[in-house]
């Protein structure tokens, strides 16, 4: 697939399929309609959520010693961000490619998302660089809180 953003979607939906928590039944035969009449199912409210491209970034010359500083600075903010409970979930692309990473937040508009993200020593120091986009799911299911 050419579209990082088609491929983090799929990789979204896979991750939320993969939840531990007790997610309920839906029958095969279920229509639209029965799942919008059972409410343990299909709330149908919505939530945005943010999706955060980490790219790399114009400065991206630091030496080995300096690049495993700012990753251990840049995973200690996610961390950070987690137990905020700001980063729902983040990890790294499986490639060597233009895309790094991505984050799933909880932020209340896109101003939030900016500061949060600014936050990280990554970003700061030039070696990576973000994109956002909203991002809407069903509030409460999956992997969300």
């Amino acid at each position: 697939m050419k579209d990082p953003i088609l491929v983090l979607f799929a990789i979204v939906i896979m991750a939320g399929c993969n939840n531990k928590k007790e997610q309920p039944e839906i029958p095969a035969q279920a229509t639209k309609y029965e799942l919008e009449k059972d409410s343990s199912v299909y709330s149908g409210e919505m939530k945005r959520y943010w999706l955060v491209l980490l790219k790399k970034g114009d400065n991206r010359k630091q030496d080995s010693a300096s690049a495993a500083k700012i990753q251990a600075a840049h995973m200690a903010n996610i961390n950070r961000l987690a137990g905020e409970g700001k980063i729902i979930m983040a990890g790294p692309m499986g490639t060597d490619g233009d895309l790094r990473g991505i984050f799933i937040m909880n932020a209340k508009d896109s101003a939030e998302v900016a500061s949060l993200v600014n936050t990280d020593t990554a970003v700061i120091t030039g070696r990576l660089k973000m994109e956002y986009y909203p991002w809407w799911s069903e509030k409460g299911k999956y992997i969300f809180k």
